[in-house]
This record gives structure tokens, sequence and C-alpha cells, in this order.
């Protein structure tokens, strides 16, 4: 499989993120944090909730249900999900994004060990 990803982005750091199958890179702003996000393992996604989360589906299928409602998006569509909302779902092997977290401090740096 050719890798999604530019050169750029594939440097930047790991974000340390507790779900199996997942490589995601971290693009660290003052107030909010971008991640590039793929998987090659089927994730289900508990209920939670944080700050405002936007993404872009660039691989693959993603089916989330947000305050109470499923959707699934696909390769070009688009998600967003409110402050506080509850959401939860399903990805599935081969899906890739791109997600803005309003939040600063969503994700870590992984320690290289």
């Amino acid at each position: 499989m050719l890798e999604l990803f530019p050169e750029p982005i594939l440097s930047l750091p790991e974000a340390d993120i507790n779900l199996k199958g997942i490589r995601a890179h971290l693009a660290q702003g003052l107030e909010h944090q971008i991640i590039f996000m793929s998987f090659n393992e089927d994730v289900d996604l508990p209920e939670h909730s944080h700050e405002s989360q936007w993404g872009v589906v660039l691989e693959g299928r993603i089916d989330l249900i947000i305050d109470g409602i499923k959707s699934t998006y696909q390769k070009g569509d688009r998600y967003f999900i409110p402050k506080g909302v509850k959401h939860s779902g399903k990805i599935y092997a081969g899906y890739a994004d791109m997600t803005f977290f309003n939040q600063k401090d969503r994700y870590q740096i992984k320690n290289k060990i």
C-alpha cells in the first residue's frame, strides 16, 4: 500500500493515542491540535466527549454516533462534533483522516522507548 501522508506529515511527532492499529502524527498549535490518523485494524470507539472536533475522511469508512444520531462517513466526507457532545463509533481498517481538535492538550507526543 502506498503511503497516504507525505514526508512533512510523517516527520511530525507521533501522537500517543490508546487505540489499536492506529498510526497518528500530531501538529501542535497554541490552542489546538491537528492529528493525521490511519488505521490498519477495525476499532470500536467507546462513548466519550471533549472539546469540538472537525474531521475530513481521506480514505475508508467510519460510523459515528453523534448525540444519538448514527451516520457513516467515507472518503471526501466531513464531520463535526460540537464541544461536550457524547459520541461513539466504529472505525474500519483502511480508514484515514485529518482531524482538528479545538483543544491544545487532547493528545500528547508518544514517548519513544
